[in-house]
Parts: structure tokens; C-alpha cells; sequence
């Protein structure tokens, strides 16, 4: 009596075993993050063909995608994500890198705003306005630039690029004074930049000239 009551015991533990330590697979996500992009795609439609509604494969198979430029691919599961969830920020941010990418603009503004509107403290926010300030450098909006560029640094002050764009922006905008602000932090995070050294000696003739 004690040896089957124990023989059920073990036998319950062995099927709760299996709902509470799965086994585990490849992670598409850790191989993402080790720059083993390929090997993420492969991972990730795999669970896709095992589940076409697995959200997580499809933004990670589109975060290795971009990463390898494969545009078109990637507009294809970000729009398959996109229905799968309408209102998942990092879909968003997805098509927003899409469309950026593609050249068109106007798709690309729709949907990096829709990304600040559903993550305003979101994990890539600081990504979402430096493209949107160089959408608006595209367009020739260069105030519009300055204030998304601003907000980019904002969020991560040590990007010396960042700053030289910002500084390009308000240099087109007529602030020089502010774009040499700007030039010079960059210079002071990487003082090798040379777009960010010709832009402040540019900018500081303009001023002398003045």
C-alpha cells in the first residue's frame, strides 16, 4: 500500500513537473542580443509555423531582420505583428524603422508618433526621436528637427552623432548660437568627429562674419 501510494506521488510530480519547469528551447531573444541574427530568424519562424499567433517571435524576428536591412521582409511580419496586436508599441516602433528605412517619410512619422503616444517612456523613445528628427531634416523642417533632436539627447546625452545632427538642425534653422552649443558637446563627448569640428568652424565663421 505505502510502495503504490508513493508510485502515485512520484507520478503526480512527474506531470506537475512538466506545467511547472518546461523544457526549455533555443531563445530567439539571447541569440538577438548576441548579434546571431540569422540563427534568431530561423528560431523565430519556427515558432511561428508551431503558432502563427506567438507575438514574441514576430518582434524579434523583425528586430534581427532590420538588423540584417532586410526591409521588405520585415514589413511583411510587422504588419502580420500589427494584427496580431494593434496597439503593441514595439510593433509600432517596427513599421516606424520600415518605412524609415524604405524612404517614406510620411508612414515612417505616422508610426514613430503612434510609438510616443503609446510608450512616451518607452525603451526605444530616445531611438524614435532621433529618427524623427531625421525625418524632419529630410523634410526640411528643421525646427521641427531641433525640438525631436533635443528630446533624443534628452534621453541619452552621451550620443556625440546625436548631437551633431542636432547641432546640423539648428544650424539650418538659423540658431547658431545654439548650433554651436551643440557642436561643441558632441567635440566634447568624441573629438574626432569631423562633421561636428567642420560644422563648428562653420558656424563660428558665420557668427564672425556677422
Amino acid at each position: 500500500m505505502i510502495r503504490l501510494r508513493l508510485s502515485a506521488l512520484v507520478l503526480v510530480f512527474a506531470l506537475t513537473a512538466r506545467f511547472v519547469f518546461p523544457q526549455t528551447g533555443p531563445d530567439a531573444l539571447q541569440e538577438y542580443r548576441q548579434d546571431n541574427f540569422e540563427r534568431a530568424i530561423q528560431i523565430c519562424r519556427d515558432e511561428i509555423t508551431a503558432n502563427p499567433a506567438n507575438l514574441e517571435a514576430h518582434v524579434v524576428l523583425c528586430w534581427s531582420l532590420l538588423r540584417l536591412g532586410r526591409y521588405d521582409e520585415a514589413l511583411r511580419y510587422g504588419r502580420a505583428a500589427r494584427n496580431l496586436s494593434r496597439y503593441d508599441a514595439r510593433v509600432a516602433e517596427i513599421l516606424g524603422e520600415v518605412f524609415y528605412y524604405q524612404g517614406n517619410n510620411n508612414e515612417a512619422l505616422q508610426y514613430f508618433q503612434e510609438y510616443v503616444n503609446l510608450a512616451p517612456t518607452g525603451q526605444r523613445i530616445e531611438n524614435v526621436y532621433y529618427f524623427i528628427g531625421e525625418i524632419y531634416i529630410r523634410m526640411g523642417k528643421f525646427r521641427h528637427a531641433d525640438i525631436a533632436l533635443s528630446t533624443a539627447v534628452h534621453w541619452l546625452p552621451g550620443n556625440a552623432a546625436w548631437w551633431t545632427r542636432l547641432a546640423f538642425a539648428r544650424e539650418n534653422a538659423g540658431d547658431l548660437s545654439g548650433a554651436v552649443t551643440a557642436y561643441e558637446r558632441a567635440l566634447s563627448l568624441n573629438s574626432q568627429l569631423p562633421d561636428a569640428r567642420r560644422g563648428l568652424d562653420r558656424v563660428r565663421q558665420a557668427l564672425g562674419n556677422r
